[in-house]
């Protein structure tokens, strides 16, 4: 049994180029992150033998998975069903100024988003159970 109540997954489209991918994984977490807080990620300051310090990472393993926009889309909304906080990135929040980006994003239906990835954190069995037809990322 793991020693940790919450689980971090993100799951990336694997369509999506990786550097673009980076770009999206990084902005989720950031989001991500800033909504949990520091306490809740279980971050810890590691020390290295020259006492330099290594701040703020977290104990906690973080699953990264593939699969593909329609399966984000889904498991979004199981997400949200379950009560498992998450944040997704699409390919409207990519390309231009951010505000163009707020314009794109308003002007698209969700079921035309191409989701680019997303992150959940939550309780383990549920975000568990949430992800287990997904693919490990290679």
């Amino acid at each position: 049994m793991t020693p940790f109540t919450n689980k971090p997954v993100a799951v990336l489209n694997e369509k999506i180029e990786s550097g673009v991918l980076m770009n999206a994984l990084a902005h989720m977490c950031i989001g991500l992150g800033a909504a949990i807080g520091k306490e809740e990620l279980r971050l810890s300051t590691y020390v290295d033998a020259n006492n330099g310090i290594h701040p703020f990472i977290s104990e906690m393993p973080f699953i990264i998975l593939k699969s593909n926009s329609n399966k984000i889309r889904a498991l979004r909304l199981a997400a949200q069903g379950a009560g498992v906080r998450c944040v997704d990135f699409t390919s409207t929040m990519t390309g231009g100024s951010y505000v163009e980006q707020l314009a794109n994003t308003k002007n698209t239906t969700e079921e035309e988003l191409i989701y680019y990835g997303i992150v959940l954190f939550g309780d383990w069995q549920k975000v568990s159970e949430l992800t287990k037809k997904f693919s490990l990322w290679r």
